[in-house]
């Protein structure tokens, strides 16, 4: 029987390649001290050995715990949004290319129709020093978990923009929801159609209010009405379902955008209960271009969910680093996925 090879060490490391253990050190954490060389013999040897660096040690030498807390807000029941599910696979690949993991953190019990509490799961982490930054998501909520991170000094970067608080100075990244649903009826305009509907949430939400303006400036600038074209609902695919009923009856638009693929899925139930094929004739975009859109073949527009990952995790590492970083907002734009929605 083969004895189990123990772990590499980073003496064993030093040894194989010639150096001093602080020479190992330093290529793993100030790889820019040494030589092109010393640091390439040093990484051979690492890569050979399969050595990995003891995290606790390095956690009680450095305070520094190499994990991001990111909260996660209970799912919405009967919804196709799966946005943030594939967020946070790209924060977790994001976060591990430059040595970090991400730790989950809940908001704990929420009644039914109830926002969580703004610090909800953060402050049990803060007490426990178990993070060194956190990743917001919620902003669409206020800007009261970025106030409240700012109070207790906790350094974070935000997935959203600071809605409510021009003048604040923390890193975000966030996407241009009214430049892609302006780009969505650019593109139903371009096939012919002039009844263009919105179904959108209610308002009081700044992403929905955002993307409603992408669809307003769309039908101004292409001298189209808007007037009884519009529905604002909960996001649920029967809302969407109802909103696209009414409206069909009402005024008899041709095609709907939409501020999520959950809305879009319930104008697809409607016009399937009528006999209407969505395509060419009737056109139905989406927006998040999840799973569900994928699979039914909806037109829809996809947020670069993995580059908004990147720049967190950049702005993070800057943010974390000797030199900090310039708290200048990224503005993405997504991108339109066409399909059998919109293409016959």
């Amino acid at each position: 029987m083969d004895t189990p090879r123990l772990p590499a060490t980073l003496a064993d490391v030093a040894e194989r390649a010639g150096v001093s253990r602080q020479t190992v050190s330093n290529a793993i954490n100030s790889p820019d001290l040494l030589r092109a060389d010393t640091l390439e013999r040093v990484r051979a040897v690492i890569d050979d050995l399969g050595y990995t660096p003891n995290q606790a040690a390095r956690q009680l030498r450095t305070r520094s715990s190499r994990l991001i807390g990111l909260r996660l807000t209970p799912p919405q029941e009967f919804t196709a949004n799966m946005a943030m599910d594939r967020f946070v696979r790209s924060l977790v690949e994001a976060s591990r290319v430059v040595g970090y993991h991400v730790l989950l953190l809940s908001t704990g019990p929420v009644a039914e129709g109830s926002r969580p509490e703004p610090m909800s799961g953060y402050d049990d982490l803060l007490r426990s020093t178990a993070v060194d930054a956190f990743v917001v998501t919620d902003t669409y909520l206020g800007n009261q978990q970025t106030v409240g991170l700012a109070e207790r000094r906790a350094p974070f970067v935000a997935f959203g923009r600071p809605w409510d608080d021009p003048g604040a100075t923390h890193p975000w990244v966030d996407v241009d929801g009214a430049a892609g649903v302006h780009a969505a009826t650019d593109h139903v305009r371009e096939l012919g159609h002039e009844r263009i509907a919105w179904i959108g949430w209610k308002p009081g939400s700044r992403l929905g209010d955002d993307r409603r303006e992408g669809w307003h400036r769309a039908m101004a600038a292409h001298g189209l009405s808007t007037s009884g074209l519009e529905a604002a609902v909960e996001d649920t695919v029967e809302s969407g379902r109802q909103a696209a009923s009414e409206l069909l009856d009402a005024v008899g638009p041709s095609a709907f955008v939409c501020a999520s693929d959950t809305l879009a899925v319930g104008v697809l139930q409607a016009l399937t209960d009528r006999g209407m094929p969505a395509g060419r004739d009737v056109a139905v975009v989406g927006f998040d271009d999840s799973q569900v859109a994928q699979v039914l073949g909806l037109t829809s527009v996809r947020q670069p969910l993995e580059q908004v990952a990147v720049e967190l995790v950049d702005a993070l590492t800057g943010l974390l680093g000797p030199l900090g970083y310039d708290a200048t907002g990224v503005l993405l734009a997504p991108k339109l996925a066409i399909r059998r929605t919109t293409s016959g």
